[in-house]
């Protein structure tokens, strides 16, 4: 070794061997440059990689929504998501709706039927052939006793034309001379034929209440009725009804009769209309799409219908500051900027059901199946509560006790294995269904 300093450089092997080293360490250096550089590259494709899967699932999971998972209504569904969505349907109905086994099937008891029962007074009786043959070997009834009867209703109705003209008499005055005619009643107009409420009942329904278009009533009136009206005259009938309805007190009416009820549900949908509102300041189109919320409690005894030129919270909020109570929504974030002004907000089940339905669906494997058993609890919850009501008692509370313990941990489960998995766009769609709509 040479350890002196200054010393001379060492002979010639020694000296080959340093420069060796020498270019040696170069070539480390740079090959640790490059695989530095690779390693990087490497990271960098591994992560789009990463990201282009979790892209991949989403796009699986929108192409494999219906109206069964999500709020698509079943109208723009394509054929082959309809398909699919009645074998899904068919599938799920053993293991979504269980029975207990003490169950009958059927309506329960303290349900109320809605079967026909027999007319003891008909407007007509008639009586039909006797039978030529027996039954039972073939052989001739002619000439045999009778042996009692049973029988059989048909309901029906007759539709005629009924018109009713009206005199209304004149008297002239002893003091002046004038004339002076009886005033039509309501519906009539003199030297006229006007439609009666019949008619007008018919457009008013087929247009309002079953939402057919103008043209297509007025043919259906014709048809049914035997009545020729005019698509102008359903439109008319509407807006005559509109008018007495307001000059009543119609909406303060509901909106005191909603404002009674501890639960309301609302929903709002979009509308096609022939001429939106325009901007007093600009004269423009005003900016939104026009909707109709819809406003109704549980069980459907009230609906009250709303027109808005838009879907912006402060157009539902207004239509909706009379109310306090407990309100079911779809989830629409509008509805939270009333939270401070309710009782309670409640996201309606179905919807949730639609949510845990998509979830469900996604992986890795069967991680996801807690979605399924939100579902089965929350449709056991429904049972046991619709059980209860044909009872006339509340459920038993060891049954509510379970079906929360069984919610709550299905909920945690979902919570422990989606809040930091993976997705191309924030949250993971199981742990965003946890904290916007389970917890």
């Amino acid at each position: 070794m040479w350890l002196v300093s200054g010393a001379s450089d060492p002979p010639g092997d020694a000296g080959e061997q340093r420069e060796l080293l020498a270019r040696l360490r170069a070539v480390v250096e740079a090959k640790d440059a490059e695989n530095a550089v690779l390693r990087a590259e490497l990271s960098a494709e591994r992560e789009v990689r990463r990201r282009l899967e979790l892209r991949l699932a989403e796009l699986e999971r929108r192409l494999g929504m219906d109206s069964s998972n999500s709020g698509t209504p079943s109208s723009k569904e394509s054929i082959e998501a309809g398909e699919r969505r009645k074998a899904e349907r068919k599938n799920r109905d053993t293991s979504e709706r269980e029975r207990r086994k003490d169950r009958k099937r059927g309506g329960q008891p303290g349900h109320r039927g809605s079967g026909l029962s027999r007319d003891p007074d008909p407007d007509e009786r008639k009586t039909a052939d006797p039978p030529a043959e027996c039954s039972g070997c073939g052989a001739s009834l002619a000439g045999a006793a009778a042996a009692g009867s049973s029988w059989a209703q048909v309901w029906d109705v007759k539709i005629t034309r009924w018109v009713t003209e009206w005199l209304l008499p004149s008297l002239a005055c002893p003091c002046c001379g004038k004339f002076t005619t009886a005033d039509a009643p309501a519906g009539a107009h003199p030297g006229t034929i006007s439609y009666g409420t019949g008619i007008n009942g018919a457009a008013v329904l087929l247009s309002g209440y079953g939402n057919v278009p103008s043209e297509r009533a007025a043919r259906l009136i014709a048809m049914l009725l035997g009545m020729p009206v005019s698509s102008g005259f359903v439109d008319r009938a509407s807006a005559r009804l509109d008018e007495k309805l307001q000059a009543a007190g119609f909406d303060d009416a509901m909106q005191a009769a909603l404002a009674g009820e501890p639960v309301l549900g609302a929903d709002e949908t979009p509308v096609n209309v022939l001429a939106r509102d325009t901007d007093p300041q600009t004269g423009e189109p005003a900016e939104g799409a026009p909707h109709v919320l819809i406003v109704r409690p549980p069980g459907g005894k009230l609906t009250w219908l709303r027109a808005m030129g838009s879907r912006r919270a402060a157009a539902i909020t207004a239509i909706l500051s009379f109310f306090t109570g407990i309100l079911i929504t779809d989830g629409y974030t509008a509805y939270q900027q009333m939270l401070g002004d309710l009782a309670g907000i409640q996201q309606c089940a179905a919807h949730v059901i639609r949510r845990c339905r998509a979830v469900s669906k996604l992986g890795p494997g069967s991680l996801q199946s807690w979605a399924e058993d939100v579902i089965v609890i929350l449709r056991q919850a429904h049972l046991a509560c619709e059980d209860a009501r044909s009872r006339g008692k509340p459920p038993a509370p060891q049954i509510i006790g379970d079906l929360r313990d069984r919610y709550d941990e299905a909920v945690s489960f979902g919570i422990t294995h989606n809040r930091h998995r993976d997705w191309h766009d924030g949250n993971h769609p199981g742990y965003a269904l946890v904290i916007s709509s389970l917890s």
